[in-house]
């Protein structure tokens, strides 16, 4: 099953910030991520939530999204972010194809 990375990140340092843009996809796809949403236009249908930027990364399976968050390989990139960002996130297991199936 899938999970997904769930991040919505308000930027304060944009030279630091432009680093971690340019070296975070190798490490994403090291760890069978891809990014589907990596900031872009919203829209607020409804509610109050204002994402800043948000950013939604596919990993094949909830044991591969965390192996990425607590990988060596993320952890200078996580500190980077850290400190040029405001950063609210969540993993979230996914549903399997064929429970999305039989919810069509």
């Amino acid at each position: 099953m899938p999970a997904y990375m769930i991040a919505n990140v308000e930027i304060n340092d944009k030279d630091k910030i432009s680093q971690y843009l340019k070296n975070t996809p190798k490490v994403v796809k090291k760890y069978g991520g891809r990014f589907l949403v990596r900031g872009g236009d919203s829209w607020i249908a409804e509610g109050e939530y204002k994402p800043s930027r948000l950013v939604i990364v596919e990993f094949g399976s909830y044991q591969k999204a965390k192996d990425f968050w607590n990988s060596v390989d993320y952890a200078p990139l996580k500190a980077l972010r850290q400190a040029a960002a405001k950063t609210d996130m969540i993993f979230v297991d996914g549903i399997s194809k064929e429970m999305s199936e039989a919810l069509a």
